[in-house]
């Protein structure tokens, strides 16, 4: 079942997550530049990868899923959806292991972008014979014994720590297990998959509540001075791990989620 179809959704969903975990250092480059504004908005540039990714990942694994239904080779799926999960844990982990390389050539662009003054020459700049030596000197390797520095819960929230573990596991799963829940109950599965949005939309209240604003809050009361910038650094660290910890906790999840979506989806169908 690991057809040509089904590695290009693992690579796809390793570059999607890959490329929320740079999200997190963003706030670290913010911090050293002073410039929080503007990484920011340049990594929206930066979103646009894991946008396109997407856009092409979905249509991807709807097509995988309906060979399957129509063929009635539905055993191999589970599997498939399993190594697609294991694929979020991958591009976390590679997102992670990017992080300090990323750090710098992010410093590096939002300095260079004040002096250049737009997007496109930053652009420029960057596939220049100067730009790509720059690149060449940010690579960093990352050291366990470094990040090992950085795990110090210290005065961060504990709380909002724990739910962005249980945050990023339903946004892993919210797609997945809408579209394994069609697969349960095929006469209903547009139903079951449409549900994929009620999902991650409380996923994302939640985060928008609970997790980015006290993450906002201690970003700004670093480049205020009312707490030290290392705090940063060490959030960054912690909501790292928990990111890595939620797709693994979604891999537990998928298929109790899965039969709720069944569940959901046959008392919509009642109705």
């Amino acid at each position: 079942m690991l057809s040509e179809r089904v590695l290009a959704i693992f690579f796809l969903t390793a570059v999607i997550h890959a490329v929320d975990t740079l999200s997190y250092s963003v706030r670290i480059s913010g911090i050293r530049t002073k410039r929080l504004a503007l990484a920011l908005s340049l990594f929206n540039i930066i979103v646009l990868v894991s946008r396109t990714a997407n856009m092409v990942q979905a249509p991807l694994l709807g097509s995988v899923v309906d060979r399957a239904i129509n063929t009635h080779e539905l055993g191999p799926l589970p599997w498939v959806f399993r190594f697609i999960i294991f694929a979020a844990t991958t591009g976390s982990l590679v997102g992670a292991a990017l992080i300090p390389t990323f750090v710098n050539v992010f410093v590096r662009a939002i300095r260079h972008l004040e002096n250049a003054g737009s997007v496109p020459r930053l652009l420029y700049h960057g596939i220049s014979r100067h730009g790509m030596r720059t690149l060449k000197e940010s690579v960093t390797v990352p050291h366990v014994a470094q990040a090992r520095r950085h795990l110090d819960v210290g005065n961060l929230p504990r709380l909002f720590l724990i739910l962005n573990v249980f945050i990023t596991s339903v946004y892993t799963i919210g797609v997945l297990a809408s579209i394994y829940g069609g697969v349960l109950l095929p006469a209903y599965r547009l139903t079951a998959s449409q549900l994929s949005g009620l999902i991650n939309g409380v996923a994302t209240i939640l985060y928008a509540l609970l997790v980015d604003p006290q993450a906002a809050l201690i970003t700004d009361q670093a480049l205020q001075n009312l707490r030290p910038a290392r705090d940063v650094t060490n959030m960054v660290v912690f909501l790292v791990l928990g990111k890595v910890t939620g797709t693994l906790l979604g891999q537990v999840l998928f298929f109790p989620a899965a039969h709720l979506v069944v569940l959901a989806t046959r008392a919509l169908a009642a109705h």
